[in-house]
């Protein structure tokens, strides 16, 4: 025989157990909403050390290199400047015949890059930003190819605070390029570029 006592012991479990889901549940849906995103901070921490510790590789070979050259003076005239430059370059190339994309821009790296740049350039600072880059910048058809020479003629993109801000610092010998979406490392003394990353960069929205 159902009673009114009945009726409230029913009552009064329903609302227990509903109490205990409402303090259960926000617990498991944060811990699920923010685990994933705790994992790509991780990964992309990752990757920009692999970066630099690639970064930091190069320049033991280029400063091995480059102690093989004569040493240059600061009277040193223009164009024996230019020969330096030639001959570390050639050097370079010889020490490394089979670099490629990828190198320095690991696939872990490029993808850190991505989310930076997303993150510093996408959404509503992504019109200012690019408008920052484009005075001056050159051309997004020219030819890009690891161990090949930046021309000297070529311009040289203006790099966004916002970029410069989450990128990893780069040691003086060396420095970041943008061409169009693609991202360059170039060797600062003898004009090489160092490595390719492409589409690192958002489009234009």
């Amino acid at each position: 025989m159902i009673t009114k006592r009945w009726i409230r012991r029913r009552v009064l479990s329903g609302l227990v157990a509903a109490l205990s889901l409402c303090l259960v549940a926000p617990r498991t849906l944060a811990g699920q909403g923010t685990a994933p995103g705790s994992k790509d901070k991780a990964d992309d921490a990752a990757g920009f050390k692999e970066f630099s510790e690639r970064v930091q590789k190069y320049l033991k070979l280029q400063r091995t290199v480059e102690a093989g050259l004569p040493t240059l003076k600061s009277t040193d005239l223009p164009e024996m400047i230019t020969a330096h430059q030639q001959a570390l370059a050639r050097k370079i190339r010889e020490a490394r015949p089979r670099a490629e994309p990828g190198d320095i821009f690991t696939p872990a790296a490029r993808e850190a890059f991505r989310h930076a740049s997303q993150a510093a350039l996408g959404g509503p600072r992504s019109a200012h930003s690019l408008a920052y880059m484009q005075p001056g910048a050159p051309s997004p058809g020219m030819r890009l190819e690891v161990n090949s020479i930046y021309p000297d003629d070529e311009p040289t993109t203006a790099f966004p605070p916002e970029l410069l801000a989450v990128f990893p610092a780069l040691p003086v010998e060396v420095a970041y390029r943008i061409v169009g979406r693609t991202l360059i490392v170039i060797d600062v003394k003898s004009r090489l570029i160092v490595d390719v990353a492409r589409l690192i960069l958002p489009p234009a929205s």
